[in-house]
């Protein structure tokens, strides 16, 4: 991200089965990274769990559930950054 944007080096972009599941994602990632002492700035759609982001400054997680992943559309927003994709687990 670094290259278009000034906030963060990362956006991380994965999607659950749905919003139960968008929450269980985005609870574990936190719980991962709190062990080593690393807090989000900011946490916004747990509630809701179709699109969740946390602001961890470097890294921006999102976990959408299929359908807000396919309206919101980041990837075609960012066209212009490289990619990095990883294996699903």
């Amino acid at each position: 991200m670094r290259p278009v944007c000034t906030y963060t080096d990362f956006f991380v972009v994965c999607t659950g089965r749905n919003p139960r599941q968008t929450v269980a994602i985005h609870d574990e990632v936190h719980a991962q990274l709190k062990r080593d002492r690393i807090l989000p700035g900011s946490v916004d759609g747990p509630q809701e769990g179709t699109w969740i982001v946390a602001d961890y400054l470097d890294v921006v997680l999102h976990v959408f559930t299929p359908e807000a992943r396919s309206f919101y559309r980041l990837e075609d927003l960012w066209a212009d950054v490289p990619t990095l994709d990883v294996a699903t687990a």
